[in-house]
């Protein structure tokens, strides 16, 4: 009677354990990896309290969103290097469906065109320790950028003002990073636009966490909303000042909070115009905006934060308050642009062409280093030159050697001048041994000329055989037998 009892319960527990197997969840499908830097207490510069502070909030935030985070505090170089190396270990065994962020707060440095995390031991005597000391930004996105992901997220809560006094000639703030050129699936956010310096702030947190913290929290916006949102926030706390500024190639949709009824708030001044994809025109910018409120069109153009936005909103509200401050802005994003061009290229007339145009600006002085840097290089002869024969290569490199004309496809007779080979040594000669011919005696001579015995040798005869006797005779020194051959050659 139990028997039929306990099948009914094996069954019934094996269909449940399968459904919950066959159920998607969303921890199941998409792993989320989060390292979390906060650098407050340098060494040689004053400490940054509200670093410590925003790494805190971060790490709650993203734990909330359902990140296994890794909070690094103060790190040095070493450690530095050491914490990035371990979460990309992490993240490579965590598989192709992880998202892995990562949020840096404290001082960063941008150093002929490229940007460095700065550790807390950092102590450089001049720009060239920056290299040797720091932690090169590009380090951390190829790092990641080579791992299998769905989506690589970076948040800088960086590029405050420059605290070390041997790095004067330093540009300000951080150069642009495309993400579009490395590795698809990426995103990267700056606390403020490239150039430009964030502000530390003066309560808890920084603005730019201050409004990562309030924002992405709003349930079902796309990553992309999220840090627009970000940006007007932050720009409205600063009057100004600081202006945020992204860069993504994802590939796939990202929300730090989802939400079952996928509604999204609306954001006061601005229109689901804003956050419409794709690069608009100027003149569709001025179509746009046309008849708006300054305000509202401020903000709209803050959350699309492009130079065609920026000159259409400055064409059309010229007498406007916020008109000063988005020439300033407009001003740093077309030269940060053309640095990015220039560093880019890395040839001479990519930092002649940015000098022709701002020559006083802050990078000018790296503009020039990089510039002396380019025209020492020894550049390979151009291909049509390479082509064509030298003169100077085809003669003789010693007197003892002529020049030999190489092999090429156009005369495969003569040989390649690889096989030929120069030897002083003089030749061995081969020794072969073979037994001497024998040469018969000269007395066969004078048997086989004889004349027949029916005629008398004629007179010739006679004086000749006498030659050839007296003359073997003495060669000999035997005068007897010198007399035989005589008797011999008179018969």
């Amino acid at each position: 009677m139990r028997h039929p009892v306990l099948c009914n319960l094996f069954l019934a527990s094996g269909l449940l354990a399968l459904a919950q197997l066959m159920t998607p969840t969303e921890a199941a499908a998409e792993a989320r990896l989060a390292l979390v830097i906060g650098q407050s207490a340098y060494r040689t510069v004053p400490e940054l309290p509200n670093a410590a502070n925003d790494s805190k909030a971060m790490t709650e935030l993203l734990g909330s969103a359902g990140f296994t985070v890794t909070t690094a505090a103060n790190l040095a170089q070493t450690e530095m290097r050491a914490a990035i190396s371990d979460f990309a270990g992490k993240v490579g065994a965590s598989g192709a469906d992880t998202v892995a962020l990562v949020f840096y707060a404290g001082h960063a440095l941008q150093i002929d065109g490229e940007n460095y995390l700065v550790p807390v031991d950092l102590d450089p005597k001049r720009e060239a320790d920056i290299p040797l000391q720091g932690v090169r930004l590009n380090d951390l996105l190829n790092t990641l950028g080579a791992l299998p992901t769905r989506a690589r997220i970076f948040m800088l809560d960086a590029c405050r003002n420059n605290p070390f006094p041997a790095l004067s000639g330093a540009g300000h703030g951080l150069a642009i990073v495309d993400t579009k050129a490395g590795a698809p699936g990426s995103f990267i956010s700056y606390s403020t636009s490239p150039g430009a310096e964030a502000e530390d702030g003066n309560g808890i947190d920084s603005p730019y966490t201050t409004a990562a913290l309030s924002i992405a929290k709003q349930p079902n916006l796309p990553i992309e909303e999220v840090f627009k949102r970000i940006r007007v926030a932050v720009a409205q706390s600063t009057d100004g000042r600081q202006i945020p500024w992204e860069s993504s190639s994802l590939t796939t949709d990202f929300k730090f909070f989802g939400d079952s009824s996928g509604s999204q708030p609306a954001i006061p001044g601005a229109s689901a115009m804003a956050f419409t994809s794709g690069t608009r025109s100027v003149a569709d910018w001025r179509k746009d905006l046309q008849g708006k409120d300054a305000k509202a069109a401020y903000e709209l153009v803050i959350a699309d934060d492009t130079v065609e936005a920026y000159q259409a909103y400055i064409e059309l509200y010229a007498q406007a308050s916020y008109t000063p401050r988005l020439r300033t802005v407009l001003e740093r994003r077309r030269q940060m642009l053309a640095w990015e061009r220039a560093v880019a290229i890395n040839t001479r007339a990519s930092f002649e062409a940015y000098l022709a145009n701002w020559d006083n600006s802050d990078l000018a002085a790296t503009a020039r280093r990089l510039l002396l840097r380019v025209q020492n290089r020894n550049y390979a002869l151009p291909v049509a030159a390479a082509a064509t024969p030298v003169a100077v290569a085809m003669a003789p490199t010693c007197p003892c050697s002529a020049p030999t004309t190489p092999a090429t496809p156009v005369n495969p007779a003569v040989a390649p001048v690889i096989k030929k080979r120069v030897d002083d040594t003089p030749p061995k000669r081969k020794v072969v041994e073979t037994p001497p011919k024998r040469r018969p005696p000269s007395d066969q001579v004078v048997y086989e000329r004889a004349p027949p015995p029916d005629r008398g040798p004629p007179p010739e005869a006679v004086m000749q055989g006498i030659g050839i006797g007296v003359g073997i005779g003495l060669g000999m020194g035997m005068g007897g037998r010198g007399g035989d051959y005589h008797d011999r050659g008179r018969y």
